[in-house]
């Protein structure tokens, strides 16, 4: 079995080190995809605190808030928009197993918390671009060996 198969979200997050962006609930829609923008992110996590999760905000629901709200869309606060049932992960879960989640429910990132407080994010860009990663290391280390053994 390759090392990432068993690869907790722990390690991976001490690799890609960036915090979870978040957002407050009262903020406005409008205010909300000025920063995602800004931060050239696809989702935030909707926190007061920046420790609890309340929901998940993202792309997505901006474009159905469009198809259902249209024009006063952008006043509108991020609770009114917002995804509440978050599926989220732990640190300790393993990077398939996240990457399942995301399969299963059809999403692009999954908030880390541990003891119900938010230690990061992960999304299935940079997920793919571990895995690749892996793959390229694997494949190296298989050409060294085959090297030596000529």
């Amino acid at each position: 079995m390759m090392r990432s198969e068993v690869m907790k979200i722990a390690e991976y997050l001490k690799t890609y080190d960036r915090p979870a962006l978040t957002v407050k609930s009262n903020e406005t829609v409008g205010y909300f995809a000025q920063k995602i923008r800004q931060h050239r992110a696809g989702a935030m996590v909707v926190s007061d605190d920046g420790r609890a999760v309340l929901g998940i905000m993202s792309e997505r629901d901006i474009i159905y808030g469009l198809a259902d709200r249209r024009g006063e869309l952008r006043l509108l606060p991020v609770s009114a928009l917002m995804t509440r049932r978050v599926v989220s992960c732990s640190s300790e879960d393993q990077i398939s197993t996240v990457m399942n989640l995301m399969v299963t429910h059809r999403i692009r990132h999954v908030p880390v918390t541990d003891n119900n407080t938010l230690v990061g994010m992960i999304d299935v860009l940079d997920l793919i671009a571990y895995r690749l990663d892996q793959i390229e290391k694997k494949a190296k280390l298989v050409t060294l060996l085959q090297d030596l053994d000529e």
